[in-house]
């Protein structure tokens, strides 16, 4: 987790320097839904690398916003999940969701009319 003094005073750049990837908020979609295994978000984020894919989990699990479950078992399995501080990000994808909708419905609906 990073330090106060490594954060921006910006509230707003905090957050985007915690979860303003592309791919972050894309994982975040996924693990609001229920945990997932890495070959699951891998196959379901189309596009992303691996590298990208681990780097990003990482990151967010030093952040505390994803937990990581390592189950004792052979061949091991391992879930992410949102962590508490990670749930409390759903309010926000929520309504990036409801904006995303929105503009879709509303400014693309209007440019096919034209």
């Amino acid at each position: 987790m990073k330090t106060k003094d490594e954060l921006p005073d910006c509230p707003v750049a905090t957050t985007v320097g915690l979860i303003g990837s592309k791919w972050k908020l894309l994982i975040l979609r996924n693990l609001l839904m229920r945990p997932w295994r890495f070959n699951e978000l891998k196959k379901n984020l189309d596009g992303i690398s691996q590298k990208v894919l681990t780097d990003s989990l990482r990151s967010m699990e030093s952040d505390g916003i994803v937990s990581r479950t390592v189950f004792a078992e052979v061949p091991p399995r391992v879930e992410y999940s949102l962590s508490e501080l990670g749930e409390s990000l759903r309010p926000i994808i929520k309504a990036m969701e409801v904006w995303g909708t929105n503009y879709k419905k509303n400014v693309i609906g209007e440019k096919a009319e034209d």
